[in-house]
């Protein structure tokens, strides 16, 4: 498989925890019909990459760029780093220690598929 299949994939893989995550945390009904949304768009953008790899991929580039942001930013919050007032939204099933864990995974998980995702550039 080639870095561009594995980068989307990766996203496929992030969307779906993140989609999981969002309908059973049972958060504020409009944070999750926003959390849902992103992630359809970002699936559906993963599909069109996936459909053709050889076409633009930087709006997929930039999905993954901002789930990498969104993930580091609960990283600082949870770690007391930085105030959101997002706490709620950052901490998965009430346990720090596993909310932690998923935002260090997620965060790896989406820096992962931006370095595989970023057009390279061709050797000369």
């Amino acid at each position: 498989m080639d870095k561009i299949r594995v980068g989307c994939w990766s996203m496929f893989v992030l969307v779906i925890t993140q989609a999981a995550s969002t309908v059973l945390s049972g958060d504020v009904a409009e944070l999750m019909v926003v959390g849902l949304f992103f992630n359809a768009v970002a699936a559906f953008s993963t599909y069109l990459v996936l459909l053709r790899p050889d076409r633009n991929r930087w709006p997929l580039v930039a999905w993954a760029a901002g789930f990498f942001g969104w993930h580091v930013t609960g990283l600082l919050t949870l770690a007391g780093v930085a105030t959101t007032g997002l706490d709620a939204v950052f901490t998965v099933g009430g346990d720090p220690r596993l909310s932690i864990l998923y935002q260090v995974v997620l965060t790896v998980l989406a820096g992962f598929a931006v370095h595989l995702l970023l057009p390279r550039p061709t050797k000369a």
